[in-house]
């Protein structure tokens, strides 16, 4: 062999080593390539599992805490319910009690009519159970409506009959009162019933 040859023989073995070791390093870059576009796919299918898992975790709270709100929602539906039904059971309470103190009266009244001859002190009598009973009527706020030669109102009074007016300045005007009408913090309770002069 000449030294030409022997030459490029080792050059065609530089050549080759070069080549594998590209070779080899491109294997190497492909692997490592391979690997992180594996590990990539494996971190993207993790991501969407995490995510089920995270929604899911987050659904289940939500739907504990609406359950939780539901049931305070019907204890509290329950509760006033209750308190309804109760009120409407004693909401008159307050006005009885206060008005025992005149029935007690009344009672007072009655059996001293069977021992008492003198007709003066049971009027007097009965005339402060009245007074007493129209105090405890105003401080509830019930009042009277005026009627009589008051002017004819619609809004107050209840018109029975017409009769012609005793004197010219009461036509138009209450000439009498058959039955009282009473106000409730200015609502009208019932009506007064009267009779106009025409």
């Amino acid at each position: 062999m000449t030294k030409k040859n022997k030459k490029n023989k080792k050059e065609d073995i530089q050549n080759q080593e070069v080549t594998q070791e590209r070779e080899s390093i491109q294997d190497q870059e492909v692997e490592a390539t391979e690997e992180q576009v594996e590990e990539e796919n494996a971190e993207e299918q993790q991501e969407p599992v995490d995510k089920v898992e995270e929604l899911g975790v987050k659904l289940q709270e939500m739907n504990d805490k609406y359950l939780r709100l539901t049931a305070e929602f019907d204890n509290y539906r329950r509760r006033t319910l209750k308190e309804k039904m109760e009120l409407t059971k004693t909401a008159g309470e307050n006005i009885l009690i206060k008005i025992l103190p005149v029935m007690d009266n009344f009672e007072r009244a009655l059996q001293s009519i069977d021992k008492s001859d003198d007709v003066a002190a049971l009027k007097e009598g009965v005339l402060l159970i009245y007074n007493n009973f129209k105090e405890f009527m105003k401080q509830n706020g019930v009042t009277e409506i005026d009627a009589v030669n008051q002017e004819f109102d619609t809004d107050l009074h209840e018109a029975v009959t017409k009769i012609p007016a005793p004197e010219e300045d009461m036509k138009g005007k209450v000439v009498d009162c058959i039955e009282k009408g009473y106000k409730l913090n200015d609502k009208v309770m019932r009506f007064s019933k009267v009779v106009v002069g025409e």
